[in-house]
């Protein structure tokens, strides 16, 4: 029985015949990427979690989880996220997509079920280890699992296959943000916050979730081409004909450029997005904007939900377009228009104009996500597809900085504030100003982006299964 399991999940298994509709291939990349997508909601869980002794989200008892400690949590996931891209990259490329995508299920799910327990027993340790390390272990495979694949099948369009590969891990909180709050509603009166139940409930479903992406993903055959397609026509100086493995990408002055490109736009917007849930309380509260007229527990989740479908629809339109406008000036645009926005921010908070504020931040998470979908199809012009799941994989760890980098800054400079006495949209006027600086670092990096030296490229043909160990 283990032997034929085994030969379920090989590569050679998922290798679609001829004829096959590669249109059916995005489906299977969303079922993984909607539920590891949860990771975007986990603002939601902050307050409860740091109530679980007191069962009172604004006075918490001396023993419960500070907002600080309970921020690690997610901190830990996506430095997991990058860490595990990078290191199991090479592996996902010679395994193929449904091993993959089995594994990062198994660990997401399990995930869940480890920082449960860790919950039921208070050990904010159990719930680093479960949610942060397993967790993010299986975010990380799951997260890349799809995308080589998908820029496989679609040479002709990757702003389009990068985008539907990664969407949905933008659109994962519209449904993990509103599924959390209702099973904690549901679970309140057996557990703590009903937090513990919650966890347990939300493994499995992912679990069960994820597995219509394992059994349904194909590769193509390694000499298929779309109808017509004429490779490279796209005449731009940055699109190579050539294929630069993973180990020499990493040696190139255009990797690292990228990464600091990638550095720059998630920490920006990361740090939104882990505080979005307390972020929007705070700055438009009943005392800002009148007695039973601010933000609500359950319009904040809303607000969440509503930056999770902005992440969604960035990453497929912002991705989409950069196959007209290019990946470079793409980008120009994601820090050029994105550090004015960001310095905007304050300014709306501070006149309480709530409706503005909401667009604005949608536009900042839609570029945001825009950057994340993109950066795939950016790599592939660089560096080719032979490993480009790999490079991929290498460079998410730009994302595990910024995991870290991005809610510390949000933390240390908010928590410096209200320290000193300011609420609302005063707390957090130095977090929006500091992250347009860092767009303003990410737009010089991408200015600096020029083709890649042949001298880093492979001589000979190339096939899947040498990715490596």
């Amino acid at each position: 029985m283990a032997e034929i399991s085994s030969s379920l999940l090989d590569r050679s298994r998922t290798v679609a015949g001829p004829g096959y509709n590669r249109w059916l291939v995005p489906p299977a990349a969303l079922a993984i990427h909607l539920a590891i997508g949860q990771a975007y909601a986990f603002s939601v869980f902050k307050k409860p979690l740091g109530a679980l002794l007191s069962g009172d989200v604004d006075h918490p008892a001396a023993g419960d989880w500070t907002a600080g400690q309970i921020g690690w949590i997610f901190s830990i996931a996506i430095v997991l996220l990058g860490l595990s891209a990078a290191i199991f990259g090479k592996w996902l490329e010679r395994v193929g997509p449904r091993k993959a995508m089995l594994a990062a299920a198994l660990c997401f799910g399990g995930g869940f079920l480890l920082a449960a327990l860790g919950v039921r027993l208070h050990s904010l340790a159990l719930v680093y280890f479960g949610y942060g390390v397993v967790g993010g272990i299986g975010l990380g495979i799951g997260y890349i699992s799809p995308v080589s694949t998908l820029i496989k099948w679609f040479p002709d369009r990757k702003g389009v296959a990068t985008g539907m590969a990664i969407m949905g891990f933008g659109g994962g909180a519209m449904i993990g943000s509103p599924l959390a709050v209702a099973l904690m509603a549901r679970f309140n009166d057996v557990a703590p916050q009903g937090v513990a139940p919650t966890f347990i409930a939300m493994g499995f479903l992912y679990f069960l979730f994820m597995q219509f992406g394992v059994w349904t993903i194909r590769v193509p055959a390694d000499d298929w081409a779309p109808a017509g397609y004429v490779p490279n026509q796209e005449h731009s100086a940055l699109i190579t004909d050539r294929n630069v493995s993973a180990d020499n990408a990493i040696k190139t002055p255009q990797f690292w450029l990228l990464w600091v490109v990638l550095l720059c736009n998630v920490t920006a917007g990361i740090g939104v997005l882990e505080t979005a849930s307390p972020l929007i309380q705070e700055t438009f509260s009943d005392k800002v904007l009148g007695a039973g007229r601010g933000v609500t527990v359950a319009a904040a989740a809303g607000f969440v939900g509503l930056l999770s479908l902005f992440n969604l629809l960035g990453r497929f339109f912002w991705s989409s377009a950069s196959d007209k406008l290019g990946r470079k000036v793409t980008y120009a645009l994601y820090f050029g228009l994105g550090m004015v926005l960001y310095a905007l921010v304050p300014t709306l908070g501070h006149n309480a104009q709530l409706t503005l504020f909401v667009v604005v931040a949608c536009l900042i998470i839609s570029m945001y996500g825009g950057g994340f979908a993109t950066i795939p199809a950016y790599l592939s012009d660089l560096f080719g597809k032979y490993q480009v799941g790999a490079i991929h994989g290498r460079l998410l760890t730009a994302w595990s900085t910024a995991g870290v980098l991005g809610p510390l800054i949000v933390n240390w400079l908010s928590e410096g504030r209200k320290a000193e006495g300011l609420k609302g949209a005063a707390a957090y006027q130095p977090v929006f100003y500091t992250m347009a600086g860092l767009l303003v670092v990410g737009l010089l990096a991408n200015f600096a982006v020029t083709p890649v030296n042949e001298k880093y490229a492979e001589q000979g043909p190339v096939t899947p299964e040498a990715g490596g160990h």
